[in-house]
């Protein structure tokens, strides 16, 4: 007890005696893996609304270090109208899924050396109702926005804990990518307001972890073309041109002469994959033909064939489709666009023919506790949800929680031209608060693999060198070295 805080052992007291996680959410085998989990597996239904049937998923997995101590991590996907499982799947899951070898198959299941679950226990949250396998019996709550899902999540928190009592005194930490650089600061600022207003049980939330996150609509929208310009994506001649015409600010055209030339940037960045300008974007309706390792069916030089592999045991999503997203912002009368909506215009240049074989197959429906795929069909990102961006800026929501002394990550995978780091690294300075890690490199394996700034009251940006919009996928190891450093408090 000698170690304990009086937080920690308040927190203790106030747990039922007895400590036990919900043994019809316990995970026995999953089909594809044939070995023994590192940890214990649960899944299953959080209903955030009895009258109308809400409901969210979660897939959680317990540390395979210490569970009783490490850390309990809430992870987010963004979209809006992706699926957790992306992260758990294609990120820093337990598992590497290795393609079963058809359209359709079922994919084998191997462990992942880099997976969270390493250092911290980890929940894969489907968020809102109406993504993933979260689903309402009303689907009127499929018409949503920020601040309800920040609420439902909130919810979700509060019963699954009452569920999982044995976790409450382990610290607690809101994370995730992409839009759920919304999610995130809206959710925690739920947490934060539950805690000072006495919400039970009471959460031992530490503070939060956002990747290449969309956070403000200026210094979001601002940041591609200077971004494209420094990667070397457009001619200088054309910077200067777009920026005389824009004035410097590009995501809302002021005028007809600055939407000629943010098209005249559209067009020559049209073919890139905005998500990881390194890795290719095929056009082909046969993603196995243009993807094979073998150099007879590549389209590219022997030069280019590894740009932005990584050390991750096993392929897991190959490149395919898509066109860069719309250099002006998508908002419209605050709605935002779901994945699938944007069409031509916005597919994400992926196959996620292993995902959806795997969620989509009866048995694994019913080893992890889900409805069946008569009920809810899994997408990786929905377009039955009609989302509304409610919230604003998250600029507000980042300096409210860092004042208050909670921790904040702020990450960005320096190849990604959907949010890049540019923008990111802008908004963090904006905060005003002094640096007390000047800029410098940080390390993994003796080699540099990014930069860091930290400022007071806890906040550091981090890039993540040759990674792209999902980091943990482009680089599992440094990923997880930076995850579990920050985690321990050490520094990076």
């Amino acid at each position: 007890m000698a170690g304990l805080t009086i937080v920690s052992l308040l927190l203790l007291l106030a747990v039922p005696s007895t400590l036990a996680a919900p043994q019809d959410a316990l995970i026995t085998r999953l089909p594809g893996f044939d070995g023994t989990f590192p940890s214990k597996h649960y899944a299953g239904y959080i209903t955030v609304d009895e009258d109308r049937g809400r409901n969210l998923f979660y897939y959680f997995v317990e540390s395979e270090t210490n569970p009783e101590t490490d850390p309990v991590v809430l992870w987010l996907n963004g979209g809006p109208g992706c699926s957790s499982f992306d992260g758990f799947i294609y990120e820093h899951g337990p598992f590497n899924f290795e393609s079963g070898g058809k359209p359709g198959s079922l994919p084998q299941l191997h462990l992942n050396p880099y997976s969270w679950s390493k250092v911290s226990n980890m929940i894969y949250l489907d968020s809102p109702a109406g993504v993933g396998l979260s689903y309402s019996n009303n689907i009127s709550d499929y018409k949503t926005g920020d601040l309800k899902t920040a609420s439902d999540s909130h919810t979700f928190l509060l019963k699954w804990f009452e569920q999982y009592p044995e976790f409450l005194t382990n610290p607690f930490y809101i994370s995730g990518e992409s839009y759920a650089g919304v999610y995130v600061p809206t959710l925690a600022h739920e947490v934060v307001k539950g805690i000072q207003g006495g919400a039970k049980p009471t959460l031992n939330f530490k503070g939060y972890m956002v990747g290449n996150g969309v956070t403000d609509t200026v210094f979001d929208g601002d940041a591609l073309v200077p971004f494209a310009h420094g990667m070397g994506l457009i001619s200088n001649d054309l910077f200067q041109e777009v920026n005389t015409a824009c004035q410097g600010s590009y995501w809302n055209p002021v005028n007809d002469s600055c939407l000629k030339t943010l098209n005249k940037v559209d067009w020559e960045l049209d073919n890139l994959n905005i998500y990881d300008i390194l890795e290719p974007c095929y056009h082909s309706p046969e993603v196995r033909e243009v993807v094979s390792d073998n150099s007879n069916n590549s389209r590219l030089p022997s030069s280019f064939r590894r740009l932005g592999e990584t050390d991750r045991p096993l392929p897991v999503r190959k490149r395919m489709f898509g066109r860069s997203w719309p250099l002006r912002a998508p908002v419209r009368d605050g709605r935002v666009p779901t994945w699938p909506e944007l069409g031509s215009s916005g597919v994400p240049c992926m196959n996620d023919e292993v995902a959806t074989s795997w969620l989509n197959n009866e048995a694994v429906r019913s080893a992890i506790h889900a409805q069946p795929e008569n009920l809810v069909d899994w997408e990786l990102c929905t377009s039955r949800i009609d989302f509304e961006h409610d919230a604003g800026s998250m600029i507000k929501y980042h300096k409210n929680l860092t004042a208050q002394g909670y921790r904040a990550l702020i990450f960005s995978g320096d190849h990604d031209m959907c949010i890049p780091f540019t923008g990111t690294e802008a908004w963090t300075r904006s905060l005003g608060y002094e640096v007390n890690d000047a800029w410098r490199p940080w390390y993994f394996n003796e080699q540099v693999a990014g930069y860091t700034q930290g400022y007071d009251h806890g906040l550091i940006f981090l890039t993540i060198k040759g990674a792209g919009h999902t980091v943990p996928e482009y680089k599992p190891q440094e990923a997880l070295a930076f995850y579990s450093r920050w985690l321990a408090g050490a520094k990076l």
